[in-house]
C-alpha cells in the first residue's frame, strides 16, 4: 500500500471521483467532449495531485500538489453548477455532489494550512 492510499482526503476524492463518473454517464450524449470530459478531469486531478504530491520531498512542493488539488475541487464545484442550471442532474444528486465535494476541499484546506504555517514558523527561525 502507498503511503497516500491511506490518506483519508485521497480515498474520499477516490470516491467523489467514482461518483462523478456515475452520475456524468447520464448527461446528454452531445456533452460528453464538454461538461461530461470537464467533470471527469476536474474529480480524477484530485487524487491524482494528491498522490504525486505525496512523493516530495519538501512540504512547501507538497503544498502546491494539495492546492492544486484544492484548485480542481472549485472547478468541480461550478461543473456540478452549471450540470444543474442545465437540469442534468437532480436536486437530490446536486447536494449529494457539493456535499462531497465540498468535504474533499475541507479535507485538502487542513493540510494546506497546516503545513503552510509550520512552513512559515520554520522559515521564521532560520532568519
Amino acid at each position: 500500500m502507498y503511503r497516500f492510499e491511506k490518506l483519508d482526503v485521497w480515498q474520499r476524492s477516490m470516491d467523489l471521483s467514482v461518483a462523478i463518473y456515475e452520475k456524468t454517464r447520464l448527461f446528454p450524449r452531445e456533452e460528453i467532449y464538454g461538461l461530461v470530459s470537464q467533470a471527469r478531469r476536474a474529480a480524477t486531478s484530485i487524487p491524482l495531485n494528491i498522490a504525486e504530491g505525496s512523493a516530495c520531498r519538501s512540504k512547501r512542493e507538497f503544498i502546491q500538489f494539495l492546492t492544486i488539488a484544492l484548485r480542481s475541487q472549485y472547478e468541480l464545484i461550478t461543473v456540478i453548477k452549471l450540470a444543474s442550471r442545465l437540469k442534468y442532474l437532480d436536486e437530490r444528486e446536486v447536494a449529494f455532489l457539493e456535499e462531497r465535494s465540498a468535504e474533499a476541499g475541507r479535507l485538502l484546506q487542513a493540510p494546506i494550512n497546516s503545513l503552510d504555517k509550520s512552513n512559515n514558523q520554520k522559515l521564521k527561525t532560520n532568519n
